[in-house]
């Protein structure tokens, strides 16, 4: 047994960690892996004959290239790919100008009352679907779809696994909203929450534009062994796990699903913290749904265009709930009127 410690290019986030981990660990070279986000590096330990470092390095680097990661020797400076931003700007102006459109036509209530709506969280589900947080989801169908194949399952697994999600975000979701509403939340709390919500917003969008390495450690999200003991199921029998695997995704590690629940706690109600998650989880899965009936991998569908695309939609939403947050309390007059 040889123990290694390469650099990592890519990592944005505590599922990174899972992911990366999952990933190197299925080799059947490796034997343990440890990513750490903090040094971008994983410690590999396995049996590698007398592969080079150099040799080992592509080695590791096959099964996260498709997730956008990859493995060196050294460290890798940061880059910034400017050019995206002729492209992301103006999608983004006509994304925000088609919703405000439609939000003056009153076919989408994206804001209203300072709250965040249903149209936004579903939104937000859409971009969290192809953001790098919620490929651990994506790896975890990817893997179920492949291993069930294998033994002529093709359908109901993957059924079993949305059903799972929606059902798990629904129910968690109310029990959050009830919850708050035990809490008692009052104007003061709820705007300390609401204010919350915004500033992750902020950070979400901030990472997705990859101009700002910091803002990596400043995303929220649970323990990264919640989402290890979750990949873990991917390897127990029975003809209900994906049903189970669908339902624990609710505490993967994942800053956009964390920024829903906190959000929840200010409905101080069981229905509208049930519908938000729902909502929410509604949005994240026809990519999902794609990713499991087809050999699509995460990577393949994003480009440095549509991360700072979906980086500039997202800080719009955290400005404009902040912004509402604090007219709500007062603190500001409205200057925009929709």
């Amino acid at each position: 047994m040889d123990t290694y410690t390469f650099h990592i290019q890519g990592m944005h986030c505590k599922s990174c960690i899972v992911l990366t981990e999952g990933e190197l660990m299925d080799l059947p070279e490796v034997t343990h892996a440890e990513s750490s986000l903090k040094t971008h590096t994983v410690d590999v330990t396995g049996e590698f004959g007398d592969r080079t470092p150099e040799q080992i390095a592509e080695l590791l680097t096959k099964p996260l290239k498709h997730h956008g990661y990859s493995v060196h020797l050294e460290k890798q400076a940061h880059t910034v790919r400017w050019a995206d931003f002729s492209y992301a700007i103006p999608i983004a102006a006509v994304f925000v100008g088609l919703f405000i459109v439609l939000q003056k036509l009153g076919i989408v209530n994206l804001v209203g009352g300072g709250e965040m709506t249903y149209a936004t969280a579903f939104v937000i589900g859409l971009v969290a679907s192809v953001s790098t947080c919620m490929a651990v989801v994506g790896g975890l169908v990817l893997s179920m779809s492949a291993s069930y194949a294998k033994v002529g399952e093709a359908v109901r697994p993957q059924v079993l696994f949305h059903v799972g999600r929606l059902i798990s975000f629904f129910v968690l979701g109310g029990v959050i909203g009830a919850v708050g509403s035990a809490f008692q939340l009052g104007g003061t709390g709820t705007f300390v929450l609401s204010f919350l919500v915004a500033v992750i917003l902020l950070i979400l969008g901030l990472n997705l534009l990859d101009i700002f390495p910091w803002t990596k450690k400043l995303i929220p999200t649970l323990p990264s062994s919640f989402g290890k003991g979750v990949r873990g199921l991917k390897g127990a029998a029975g003809a209900m796990t994906p049903l189970l695997i669908g339902a624990a995704t609710f505490f993967l590690p994942c800053g956009f699903t964390q920024s829903m629940q906190i959000y929840t706690l200010t409905t101080g109600s069981y229905t509208e913290g049930a519908l938000t998650m729902f909502v929410f989880a509604l949005g994240t899965l026809p990519v999902l749904a794609l990713l499991s009936f087809s050999a699509l991998s995460i990577k393949k569908m994003q480009t440095g265009v549509f991360y700072k695309t979906a980086g500039l939609v997202v800080i719009f939403f955290g400005l404009f709930n902040l912004m509402n947050s604090l007219v709500a309390a007062g603190i500001i007059q409205p200057f925009i009127s929709f």
